[in-house]
């Protein structure tokens, strides 16, 4: 497992009227700090994938549908530069992603499915200075195969 990156198997809590489930707690071992919270969507055949933060932990839990949340460490001195973990994570495997800062991520739907994922950050996005460097969802230094076609691209 990359160095820092922790996961938590999520219960759902079920009854006649649906279910309950928590994501994340201020007593997880992992929580530091309420920045926001943000829901994002992927259609399937799309990654969107790769960036990192500086400053700011995420959060990764998929609500809907099913998804494949990759990571890339490649920070300098990390003693696991250069491993790839990815997780199949949703409805069919509830699971908190954290993702520490400098952390490459991305994710895809899997199925024919959009995946909903909401994702909980330590710190409030600037719009004006993003905390995000960005690489492409091909990246040929990080060599990971998102199984599509489509992607995040960088201008050039």
């Amino acid at each position: 497992m990359i160095q820092g990156v922790q996961t938590k198997k999520l219960k759902k809590i079920k009854d006649d009227r649906g279910y309950l489930m928590e994501i994340l707690r201020n007593d997880d071992p992992f929580f530091e700090k309420f920045g926001q919270v943000y829901l994002t969507t992927c259609k399937p055949g799309y990654a969107k994938a790769w960036h990192y933060h500086d400053k700011q932990n995420d959060h990764f839990c998929v609500v809907k549908g099913m998804a494949k949340v990759a990571l890339y460490d490649g920070r300098e001195g990390s003693p696991t530069k250069g491993e790839i973990n990815d997780f199949e994570i949703g409805e069919d495997n509830p699971r908190l992603v954290f993702i520490p800062q400098g952390v490459y991520h991305g994710f895809t739907a899997l199925g024919d499915q959009p995946a909903v994922l909401i994702n909980t950050i330590t710190r409030t996005y600037n719009h004006e200075n993003p905390d995000e460097h960005r690489a492409p969802f091909n990246d040929p230094e990080i060599g990971y195969d998102w199984g599509c076609s489509e992607g995040d691209e960088l201008e050039e």
